[in-house]
């Protein structure tokens, strides 16, 4: 199973990026995906997480209304538009297959699926 990150990078407070989730080696629309981030001495968090089917969508409540999850079965990816990016959204941005998924909770544990990361960087 692999699941790899991309399209991180600096970019100014205010400004937008995407990120994509590109996922091999399971089914894929078996499979929530989250995206998660951790930020230098802080713990890891959720951010946003899609259900298999692509129905629901949950978001934390700091990136609520400027980041959208989305994900196309077909091409086994799932995407993160973040607009509106703030400096304390700068984080290394993991990917990953969480064991539970609602418009009010998501998680994931070390032994689920996660990628490698990607880093994004927001300057003020």
């Amino acid at each position: 199973v692999q699941l790899v990150e991309s399209g991180g990078g600096l970019v100014q407070t205010g400004g937008s990026l995407r990120l994509s989730c590109v996922v091999s080696g399971l089914q894929f629309d078996d499979y929530a995906i989250g995206w998660f981030r951790q930020a230098p001495g802080k713990e890891r968090e959720g951010v946003s997480c899609i259900t298999s089917s692509g129905l629901t969508q949950w978001y934390s409540e700091s990136v609520k209304g400027r980041f959208t999850i989305s994900r196309d079965n077909t091409k086994n990816t799932v995407w993160l538009q973040m607009n509106n990016l703030k400096p304390e959204d700068t984080a290394v941005y993991f990917c990953a297959t969480p064991n539970f998924v609602s418009r009010y909770a998501c998680n994931a544990n070390a032994g689920d699926h996660w990628g490698q990361g990607t880093q994004l960087t927001v300057s003020s």
